[in-house]
């Protein structure tokens, strides 16, 4: 996956939103004001971190050597993902939506409403 599909994917996600709030390098994908995915646009390999289930995350970690605790983030909740061949690009779109989808749960209700969650 290249930084145009997984900027394709995250933005597939029912009002997704895209910002650069912490720079010109860092694009930000946001689901009802919170953040569900970033990644580093200068970055070599290509990284982006995602909110996972703690006991996923850990899972994830073991099973994957491209998947590490979260770069800058909160390392019980988030990953990040070193998008190189030994991710298939359906795990990484997996991983996507998990995310997207913890995001969206916690959500206020009326959030969710609107998103016709």
């Amino acid at each position: 996956m290249n930084i145009e599909t997984l900027r394709d994917y995250c933005l597939s996600k029912p009002s997704a939103t895209e910002s650069m709030p912490f720079g010109d390098e860092t694009l930000v994908f946001k689901v009802g004001g919170k953040i569900f995915a970033l990644t580093s646009l200068d970055a070599e390999p290509l990284t982006v971190n995602l909110k996972c289930d703690p006991e996923l995350a850990v899972d994830l970690r073991e099973q994957f050597d491209a998947v590490r605790p979260g770069y800058h983030m909160n390392k019980k909740h988030w990953n990040t993902v070193i998008i190189d061949s030994s991710i298939r690009e359906s795990d990484l779109k997996k991983w996507i939506d998990h995310s997207y989808d913890l995001i969206v749960k916690s959500l206020p209700k009326a959030a969710r409403q609107e998103l016709g969650k």
